[in-house]
């Protein structure tokens, strides 16, 4: 008896770890060595290859590949149709699985609809990229990214709402979280 669930449509092979409360729908798979975390959520179509570690309460949206290499830490949205590579220069005559890359999504990071994450980067905790952004190096906690390639406009609260500075300072208008800004960093306050 599993304490989660999986539409009839999905497969999860022997060999994946599957967190109390997680639901897997409609034409998923999940392959041996995969680790998911609890109460989280993967949409239509998500594929969890070996060697990824996945976070509680992850929500993947629907035609999302989480590849070998891929670590989404807890609280990550993945937006429908969010891309990960693990391959900075593919080849399909030439093997590189000696050099995959790690890509860390770090606590609370939201990723919008057709954003690609080149993989080897890091995003910083409650980093939020823009739908179809796509993302070539590694993006500090908290930062807004749009663009191709992505490039920082702008600040946001972990709660998701856009900050607004003044004098290095914000304080958000839906939580009341206070920030500051410094050396193109922001941290709460």
């Amino acid at each position: 008896m599993t304490d989660y669930f999986v539409h009839e449509s999905s497969y999860v092979e022997e060999g994946a770890k599957i967190g109390q409360g997680t639901k897997i729908w409609h034409f998923c798979h999940i392959m041996p060595g995969a680790e998911i975390g609890e109460r989280c959520s993967l949409g239509q179509n998500v594929v969890v290859m070996p060697g990824t570690r996945i976070g509680t309460n992850v929500k993947i949206q629907n035609n999302v590949s989480i590849y070998e290499g891929v670590v989404l830490e807890d609280d990550v949205f993945c937006g429908p149709s969010c891309v990960f590579t693990n391959v900075l220069n593919p080849r399909s005559h030439v093997s590189r699985k000696d050099e995959y890359r790690q890509t860390l999504v770090k606590r609370g990071g939201s990723i919008g609809a057709n954003a690609t994450i080149v993989c080897g980067v890091t995003l910083g905790e409650y980093a939020f990229i823009g739908a179809g952004a796509v993302v070539t190096s590694d993006v500090p906690a908290y930062a807004l990214m749009v663009g191709v390639p992505a490039r920082r406009v702008g600040w946001m609260c972990r709660c998701g709402e856009r900050l607004h500075l003044a004098g290095g300072k914000a304080r958000c208008e839906r939580c009341d979280s206070a920030y500051q800004e410094g050396e193109g960093v922001l941290r709460p306050s």
